[in-house]
């Protein structure tokens, strides 16, 4: 490879220091497949940076937590921490998912483990 094709993507930001040193809250207080909205009270009286910017901006429309980690490419933790910050300013309102998806029908559980054996 020469010089011409290197791809430099910028400078690289640690967690920990995107995270201030701070450590995420408990998996529990954000289910994975918590829905996220912006509620649209702008961030009063937040330090919020640049990774909070993209993460309110991902949640504009409601959207499940898993989605929205994906999107923002950073680790599960630390979007954790960073929608929590979010929530305690009133930007974010987390919702936990709707109880009916919670537990599968049983029938959709056997079609499943059919498609499963079939492979």
């Amino acid at each position: 490879m020469d010089e011409s094709e290197v791809i430099d993507d910028g400078p690289v930001v640690r967690p920990y220091a995107l995270a201030k040193g701070r450590t995420p809250p408990p998996a529990e207080a954000f289910d994975l497949l918590a829905h996220l909205a912006a509620t649209g009270t702008p961030p009063s009286g937040a330090d919020l940076g640049p990774e909070h910017h993209r993460l309110l901006g991902l949640v504009q429309e409601p959207r499940p937590l898993v989605e929205v980690a994906a999107d923002i490419d950073l680790p599960l933790g630390l979007v954790r921490l960073l929608l929590a910050d979010l929530v305690s300013c009133g930007a974010v309102q987390a919702r936990p998912q709707a109880p009916s998806t919670r537990n599968p029908r049983a029938a959709l559980l056997q079609e499943v483990i059919k498609g499963i054996q079939a492979l």
